[in-house]
């Protein structure tokens, strides 16, 4: 699990690098993707469940029409890891 300082240094650089938008929300790293249709969003789903299962790290994700919220925490560590931020900065590469 991360400490404070290394979680605010990590999502400053995660929303740096990438597209903003990842808060830390109730102990999980957590982000909101908009898309213009119910395809759109499916698609990004089935390309995050890709790499959650190739990197064995499952995020929690909520659905609808035209947004998927995806909330990733470690739950073995009881907190956010640094395998958290790498999946993150993997999803929005997928939309770089």
């Amino acid at each position: 699990m991360l400490g404070p300082t290394e979680l605010v240094a990590q999502l400053s650089k995660l929303n740096g690098e990438q597209v903003p938008g990842w808060r830390l929300i109730e102990g999980a790293l957590q982000k909101s993707f908009s898309f213009q249709n119910y395809y759109e969003t499916m698609a990004f789903v089935n390309a995050s469940a890709f790499i959650a299962h190739v990197e064995d790290h499952h995020p929690d994700l909520a659905v609808s029409y035209r947004q998927c919220t995806v909330r990733f925490a470690t739950h073995d560590v009881g907190g956010i890891s640094a395998s958290d931020f790498y999946c993150a900065a993997r999803l929005d590469a997928l939309l770089a």
